[in-house]
């Protein structure tokens, strides 16, 4: 093993993301991923917790959004400010791609990380409902933009991780949320069924 390598933290979340989807999250030790990133244990803990941490360490997403619909310029509606907020913050994700396509490939196959990645999208709900507050929305109608623009990035996201190359994720998520002002708002089919039954 060398003596010093630059970006012990990178080489280091690297290897994670390649030895949790070569061998499984649950079958991956630290020493494991130490020795691949070629540092010691010691220097492991001292960029993260555990070997959870790597995936769902904090990052600026959170901070990116707030700023980001505290700033929107304009009388916007709700779901107009969330999708500008949520598009401010897809260059977090975008700079990183291929990581975080391999994080988002980890996740999808254990179920315990998924609930925390639940909760994590509700921490970011949670932020959101408290910037479109601090705009002066009343806090229902916050809560309930916020968690539609949620719910609309996870689907844009996966279809970005899903399909690489095809669209930006910036663009992902302007098309999901156009489909959910648009198509959500819309009449469902042709109109109310007649009930069913014997005919009379």
């Amino acid at each position: 093993m060398g003596r010093w390598k630059p970006d012990a933290r990178g080489r280091l979340e690297q290897a994670a993301m390649e030895l949790y989807n070569d061998k499984g999250f649950d079958a991956t030790t630290v020493a494991e991923i130490a020795a691949r990133a070629e540092v010691t244990e010691r220097t492991f803990y001292r960029h993260f917790a555990d070997k959870r941490e790597v995936l769902f360490q904090p990052n600026a997403l959170a901070d990116v959004l707030a700023h980001a619909t505290a700033t929107a310029a304009g009388p916007l509606a709700p779901l107009e400010v969330i999708a500008h907020a949520l598009t401010e913050a897809a260059p977090v994700f975008e700079e990183r791609a291929e990581l975080v396509r391999q994080r988002q490939a980890v996740i999808a196959a254990n179920p315990e990380l998924q609930e925390r990645e639940l909760a994590k999208l509700a921490s970011l709900a949670s932020t959101l409902a408290d910037a479109l507050r601090e705009r002066g929305l009343e806090a229902t109608t916050a809560t309930l933009a916020a968690e539609i623009g949620i719910a609309a990035f996870k689907v844009a996201f996966e279809r970005w991780t899903d399909g690489p190359g095809r669209h930006t994720l910036a663009r992902q998520i302007r098309e999901t949320m156009d489909d959910a002002t648009t198509h959500l708002t819309a009449p469902a089919g042709d109109g109310p069924r007649p009930p069913s039954g014997p005919a009379s």
